[in-house]
């Protein structure tokens, strides 16, 4: 009986069906072998290019018995050339075709397009490098379509947003393609969940087609001073010719004519409203730098947002959420998908930028103090109580302890080297604070607030604040905050906003805040919209796609 029983096993194990089914196979022989290396800590390479994703690309083919799936009996199948069509549509994607291995793929698609043509067989050893190669391709391009190419810890400007983490299996997910005989649909389930996304990638198709036909001289245009309509200037032929360029209102006047007429006057204002600017059809500093914009460097800045999109984890598509874009100066509140509020804001300066991270509001402070930091408080407040005995007293600010006991100001010694208090300023219509807060703990002490100086909102660079978020009509974005609350009403609101005390109210729910920084972005008719790069971000992001 234990005999019969070996002698089973031993035909189960070595009966033909359960060999190595592609034994006679030489492009599977040859697979096999070139992935069984001896040291497994060197990478398989091609031509001296290492295959990065060596494990995966192992583990694919011992599933299918080292089974090629880009060619069959020698010939290539259809199936390559779309995962080679793929590489090249990156492009769309902001990311470099050369970072798949394009270069040498196209040279052994024209090695095997000249055999087709010469009738003769394809080497089996090329077709394997091929194999290899586009698989290996499909496996980068998957993980940087998904996470980014560009790590964004690496970067000197700070992100904070806690990247995603990989949410698919690339190998199911070529076995997947494999299967259904699909590349596109399968790469399209790693894009970012947001519609800005693919219109994003539209653009960057359509300004590549611009780049191909474009022949204007796109040297940098310099102003020393605005022109306005009726003015007369060298540079106007220059700035009508790409205003005409982009689509926007021709000019009356003669081409070369240094004239600027009402007609151009037209166009430069829809120029300005679509890029985020006044649009009071003065051509001044930022309307001239929107004006040098090439399609080459539009594509550019359009890139490295895809890139920053794609590092953005699914968690900011909450349903109810506050989004702030630095570099728009603007605020979205959004609920079930619908923008109810949008705000005008004043973002960080340039040596005080506002961080990009996320946080949860929790509450509000309505007739809030205005504590002010240590920072400030030495730079700023001390030295101007040294100069004016008065100071505190005119700003409306008093001196506590840190456990918030007042301390007579006359009794300080201002020119002590240590302060051991804290400076503040009282509630009320001079607070730098204005008459409320929107609290979102986090780490940098930013939070978003009212401001008595409201004149700045009109300005068209706001990145004026020491890091904090300063929003233009905060009555309307408390209301929309306690909407779930019927007894704050708009009247209650005021009522709290004009108090000698705080009073905080703790929001029913907290609510994600993002602090972003999107210089481009396409809406949801596929209509682009470029911003100035305030924090100049973009070309570090730039460089290491390009690397």
């Amino acid at each position: 009986m234990k005999n019969l029983l070996l002698v089973g096993l031993f035909l189960i194990v070595f009966h033909p069906i359960f060999a190595f089914q592609n034994a006679s196979d030489p492009i599977s022989t040859l697979l096999r072998a070139r992935m069984e290396v001896e040291d497994p800590t060197m990478k398989p390479s091609i031509a001296g290019v290492d295959l990065e994703n060596s494990e995966l690309i192992h583990r694919f083919y011992a599933d299918r018995n080292f089974e090629a799936v880009w060619s069959k009996s020698g010939v290539l199948l259809e199936l390559a050339y779309e995962m080679r069509f793929e590489i090249r549509q990156s492009k769309f994607d902001g990311l470099l075709p050369s970072d798949y291995h394009l270069t040498m793929i196209d040279a052994y698609f024209q090695t095997f397009e000249g055999n087709k043509s010469a009738k003769k067989p394809n080497d089996t050893g090329q077709l394997v490098d091929l194999e290899l190669l586009l698989t290996d391709a499909f496996f980068l391009l998957s993980r940087d379509l998904e996470l980014g190419k560009v790590d964004p810890t690496s970067l000197k400007g700070s992100w904070e947003i806690v990247r995603k983490s990989s949410r698919m299996s690339y190998l199911d997910l070529l076995n997947r393609a494999v299967a259904e005989q699909e590349i596109r649909r399968n790469l399209e389930r790693l894009y970012p969940k947001f519609s800005i996304y693919k219109k994003g990638r539209e653009v960057l198709r359509a300004m590549d087609e611009r780049t191909k036909t474009d022949t204007l001289d796109w040297k940098p245009v310099k102003l020393d001073k605005s022109i306005k309509v009726g003015d007369s200037h060298a540079f106007i032929p220059v700035l009508r010719e790409r205003l005409n360029y982009w689509g926007y209102a021709k000019s009356d006047s003669a081409r070369d004519s240094k004239r600027y007429d009402s007609a151009m006057f037209l166009g430069v204002q829809a120029f300005q409203l679509r890029n985020g600017m006044e649009p009071d059809g003065i051509i001044g500093k930022n309307t001239a730098l929107g004006l040098n914009a090439s399609p080459l460097m539009l594509f550019e800045k359009a890139a490295v947002n895809l890139e920053r999109l794609r590092w953005l984890p699914d968690t900011v598509q909450n349903l109810e959420m506050i989004l702030v874009n630095i570099a728009n100066y603007q605020l979205d509140y959004v609920d079930k998908l619908d923008t109810l509020l949008s705000a005008r804001v004043i973002v960080g300066k340039q040596y005080h930028e506002s961080p990009i991270f996320t946080a949860e509001m929790s509450y509000i402070v309505f007739s809030p103090y205005w504590n002010i930091p240590p920072s400030i408080a030495r730079k700023e407040i001390i030295p101007a109580v040294r100069k004016n005995p008065n100071y505190l007293n005119q700003k409306n600010m008093d001196v506590v302890t840190f456990s918030g006991k007042q301390v007579d100001p006359a009794s300080i010694n201002w020119s002590a080297r240590s302060f051991p208090y804290m400076i503040r300023q009282k509630p009320g219509g001079s607070n730098s604070l204005g008459l409320v807060k929107f609290m979102f703990p986090n780490s940098h002490n930013v939070y978003i607030h009212d401001t008595p100086t409201r004149s700045l909102f009109a300005k068209e660079d706001r990145a004026l604040s020491h890091g904090c978020i300063r929003i233009q009509n905060p009555a309307q974005f408390a209301q929309m905050l306690l909407k779930d609350d019927p007894s704050w009403t708009p009247e209650k609101i005021d009522q709290a906003m004009h108090q000698t005390k705080e009073q905080i109210v703790s929001l029913p729910r907290k609510i994600p805040v993002v602090l972003l920084y999107l210089t481009f972005w396409a809406d949801s008719k596929g209509q682009p919209h470029f911003r100035q790069d305030i924090y100049d971000r973009d070309a570090e992001i730039l460089e290491a796609l390009r690397k």
